[in-house]
């Protein structure tokens, strides 16, 4: 059963810029996750089909995290109180993912929409070269990474994951494509 909705288009084969590519794979597998959410009922979207039982709406709370960490945390070192929140409160970086039972769907996803635009608006005409600042989650300049170097770790996360949901989305109901 082909995927609903309208095709998630990649970058154009044009681009050649970097961080232009960087940016519109960025965007283009965050909207694949929100269109392998697309059409799940709340039920759906918290029931894990696979193993080692994260859920589809966990995996998009993490990525929210994901965003969070490295940009946020990371690359601004803004003080982040929880940075490891979608384990839950207190697991750090070895948690399983949790979404509380009071937070819905619908909120998980704004949520998620407002990270993602919160990190566009972070990396926006800020160079790639550009070395994390000190003092969030990197200590050192030693251990600070360049915002390449951290916008590539959170499209690798992305195009990993969006492939999980891939597998969990056809198991759960057949639905298949990007």
């Amino acid at each position: 059963m082909p995927n609903s909705g309208p095709a998630v288009q990649e970058p154009p084969r044009t681009l050649a810029d970097p961080a232009d590519l960087l940016a519109g794979y960025l965007d283009f597998y965050r909207a694949a996750v929100l269109r392998k959410l697309s059409g799940l009922t709340e039920q759906q979207a918290r029931r894990s089909v696979v193993p080692s039982g994260w859920s589809p709406l966990e995996l998009v709370v993490h990525l929210m995290w994901v965003e969070r960490r490295w940009l946020c945390w990371g690359f601004l070192a803004e003080p982040t109180p929880e940075p490891w929140g979608d384990n839950g409160p207190g697991a750090g970086p070895h948690g399983r993912w949790q979404v509380p039972a009071e937070v819905t769907m619908a909120q998980a996803l704004e949520r998620f929409t407002e990270q993602c635009e919160r990190s566009r608006q972070i990396v926006a005409g800020v160079p790639l070269a550009r070395r994390a600042a000190l003092g969030g989650r990197f200590p050192t300049p030693e251990k600070a990474p360049t915002l390449g170097w951290i916008l590539f770790h959170v499209l690798q996360e992305y195009a990993r994951h969006a492939g999980h949901l891939d597998v969990a989305r056809e198991i759960m109901d057949g639905t298949t494509g990007e």
